[in-house]
């Protein structure tokens, strides 16, 4: 087992990123480089997140095999970490592309693919996969399906890996984003859904890479899934005013509006609560801990708030206020108020 970076020095590896500039990418590409290990990124090079120094880039498009065939040659790696595969069609093309080439394909799936809503908590990796709501857990649940039998059947040497909400600086976590700041800080009322008492799990990417670089190349991973989240949970109603505390506002008009009541006006929005967001998510991140020793999310959502907050700041491009989702927003508060 590769030791964690604390306990001594990291066995330098050869691996793939397939995206690679993502919020969970990006910062598992840091800490990647930063162990040392020897990391290339194969992506359309559109991104305008910068990759650190000493990355090698591939440009190519994942979606046209000929053209990844034609950038890699004839390399092969210790692993290849897959961000960008989100339906069963492209996940049995990136099998077509990497089988033979690697000795770990790691497949991102999501927590979202997790039964909604949960019969019980905290959730595991032996958790059903069940989500009736939402397409994109569904087609996650469909790749993994896939993915395993490969490895049943053929020895695939699969890897899944399936994050909860994950965050950095550049991601505001409110479902309206900086509408929502931008509401707060004008005394406008601001929408939560359900009571704002469900609990959520949010998990800041630098954290989330230690625990995702750690697994890579590990043998004793291939045919497993790992949960890799913080274990800190927060009620959506504080979670919101965290946000408000990091943008100055003292107490914020909280407003309590049902989910589906939202998912009626925008089902767009709909599916992601009900989905995910409205059913409280509590995860035991044993399994991961026991491979990767001494993994700890150290970055509590209170910081996290702030960073992003200072970040959109010293950054006026990114203060891009939604008026749907103001009218939104000012129709179901408005609703809901009266309703009382």
């Amino acid at each position: 087992m590769i030791p964690h970076p604390e306990a001594g020095p990291v066995a330098p590896r050869n691996i793939l990123f397939i995206g690679g500039t993502g919020v969970i990418s990006t910062a598992a590409a840091e800490r990647a480089v930063g162990l040392g290990h020897r990391l290339t990124i194969l992506n359309r090079g559109r991104s305008t997140r910068p990759v650190p120094e000493g990355v090698e880039t591939l440009q190519a498009d994942v979606r046209d095999q000929e053209s990844v065939r034609e950038v890699l040659g004839r390399r092969e790696f210790d692993a290849v970490a897959d961000f960008i595969t989100y339906t069963p069609d492209q996940a049995q093309a990136s099998m077509e592309l990497f089988r033979g080439r690697t000795g770990q394909y790691v497949f991102i799936s999501s927590a979202s693919a997790y039964q909604k809503p949960p019969a019980r908590l905290p959730i595991l990796e032996s958790t059903p996969l069940k989500n009736p709501f939402w397409k994109y857990s569904r087609d996650k649940i469909a790749c993994e399906e896939l993915l395993f039998r490969a490895y049943r059947d053929d020895d695939f040497p699969l890897t899944v890996v399936r994050p909860s909400h994950t965050y950095d600086r550049t991601k505001i976590a409110m479902v309206g984003g900086w509408t929502d700041i931008h509401r707060m800080r004008a005394g406008l009322p601001v929408m939560v859904h359900g009571d704002g008492t469900s609990l959520w799990t949010l998990t800041h990417s630098r954290d989330f890479a230690k625990a995702f670089v750690g697994l890579l190349g590990l043998p004793q991973a291939v045919g497993e899934s790992y949960t890799i989240t913080s274990d800190e949970y927060l009620p959506w109603n504080q979670v919101y005013r965290l946000f408000a505390r990091a943008a100055g506002v003292a107490e914020p008009e909280l407003v309590h509006v049902a989910s589906e009541t939202i998912a009626a006006q925008n089902p767009e929005i709909g599916a992601n609560l009900l989905g995910d967001r409205s059913h409280s998510v509590i995860f035991d991140n044993s399994k991961i801990k026991a491979l990767v020793p001494d993994y700890a999310a150290t970055i509590p959502f209170a910081d996290g708030a702030r960073e992003i907050v200072q970040w959109h700041d010293s950054h006026p491009e990114l203060q891009v206020v939604d008026q749907g989702y103001m009218e939104l927003t000012d129709k179901l508060t408005a609703w809901a108020r009266g309703s009382m």
